[in-house]
């Protein structure tokens, strides 16, 4: 297994495992992202994330998702979006290699830390962090608004 940098022709075999970590997450309808949007966001003039790639005789088998977050109490995190391993290759040490190699770049560029979320039904990936001696938090509620929602408030100011 060789992990490395990803690169645009990455993006569908990235998606495809999306849309498989969705579907265990109980959410495959959320996945609303097309290919041409989440190529420019990782390779655009603007891009927005990183990622490396868990490959093996050409095939990607998983991926760890990144960007920048800045944190007014901590300053500039690696922020960890997404580490899936696809099904049939989990449990080889394919995780492991890819969160060690994040945490790396996470020294390497000098962050303040690494954070991300973990659902609290997800006892295998709750298990997998824990061996990191991760501090999991409790007490924080998600929030967010779609686009759809931001243009009815557009529209409704207007």
């Amino acid at each position: 297994m060789n992990i490395r940098v990803a690169i645009k022709e990455d993006c569908q075999r990235l998606l495809e495992l999306i849309n498989e970590l969705a579907l265990y997450e109980k959410a495959p309808e959320e996945v609303t992202v097309t290919l041409v949007e989440f190529e420019q966001a990782g390779f655009g003039a603007g891009q927005v994330w990183k990622a490396f790639v868990a490959e093996e005789n050409g095939v990607i088998y998983g991926f760890g998702l990144y960007y920048v977050r800045y944190s007014t109490w901590k300053g500039c995190r690696l922020y960890l979006e997404d580490l899936i391993v696809t099904e049939e290759k989990r449990n080889r040490g394919i995780g492991k290699m890819l969160f060690d190699t994040l945490v790396k770049e996470a020294v390497i560029k000098g962050y303040n830390g690494m954070t991300w979320q973990v659902l609290d039904w997800n006892e295998p990936a709750i298990n997998f962090y824990k061996k990191y001696s991760s501090f999991i938090e409790s007490g924080w509620l998600n929030a967010s608004l779609s686009k759809e929602q931001i243009n009815l408030m557009q529209v409704a100011s207007i």
